[in-house]
């Protein structure tokens, strides 16, 4: 059984240069022209050796067009197919490129490119395939809404039912991800809501997922696209997908 750790971990002050080479951040984004120029001034400055991506999911806002006049490469979707076809997108890219490692950072700003390097770090030092930068893992001060926390805990229990020990932040998309585990995502399509997903996905390959604790930004303009009603949706149709990893293991 893939063994899953947390890792504790201290801040890191300077990024390395040399540990960010040919690394692909990823910033999926949907209508975030709000938000979007800050992650990108962010990225530069924590990662400033990485190459950067955009895949702008059909928003209707400036959210490409700030992107691109920022000098950042942009991937536009033709119409808004939900984060699973987004992040995908930019793991094909990474594959095709031959980048040694990929981390996602999402276009709302909540994700602090200053952890970052943390968990390029812990995705060498580990050996890992993923890297999960976590809000619950350790005291942070996040809580998020209810519902999100309600959720988190019936992924907790699906997760650590089927891999043998526990994740505390299953929903987070503060990721990096080895090339071994950006192959495989790249070319299984998990789903409109991968997150989750892709913890028992990768668990099957026999991949090693670490997870260690961050402090994540709440949203500072913009909305979730994850409405009440969504999120009830977005658990069930989740859990059945989890569930369904470990009856195909079982066969």
């Amino acid at each position: 059984m893939t063994k899953i750790q947390i890792t504790e971990t201290a801040p890191h002050p300077n990024p390395d240069p040399e540990t960010n080479s040919r690394v692909l951040v990823i910033v999926p984004a949907y209508q975030e022209e709000e938000n979007i120029l800050q992650v990108l001034e962010d990225v530069r400055t924590y990662l400033p050796e990485a190459d950067l991506v955009v895949i702008n999911d059909g928003s209707t806002d400036r959210t490409g067009e700030r992107a691109r006049q920022a000098g950042v490469k942009v991937i536009d979707l033709p119409y808004n197919m939900g984060i699973g076809a987004t992040v995908q997108t930019g793991y094909q890219l990474a594959l095709a490129k031959g980048y040694r490692a990929a981390i996602q950072i999402d276009g709302d700003y909540q994700h602090p490119a200053a952890e970052a390097p943390l968990l390029l770090e812990t995705l060498e030092k580990e050996q890992a395939d993923m890297v999960i930068g976590s809000r619950f893992a350790a005291p942070t001060g996040y809580e998020g809404s209810w519902p999100r926390r309600l959720g988190n805990r019936i992924f907790q229990w699906a997760n650590a039912w089927i891999a043998g020990q526990r994740i505390h932040d299953n929903t987070s998309g503060f990721r990096a991800y080895s090339a071994r585990a950006v192959a495989l995502l790249a070319r299984n399509y998990l789903g409109e809501y991968p997150e989750p997903e892709s913890i028992s996905f990768l668990e099957g390959q026999g991949c090693k997922i670490v997870e260690i604790p961050v402090r994540m930004r709440n949203r500072p303009a913009g909305v979730s696209s994850i409405t009440p009603w969504r999120g009830v949706y977005y658990m069930v149709r989740v859990l059945i997908s989890i569930l369904s990893f470990q009856k195909g293991r079982r066969r």
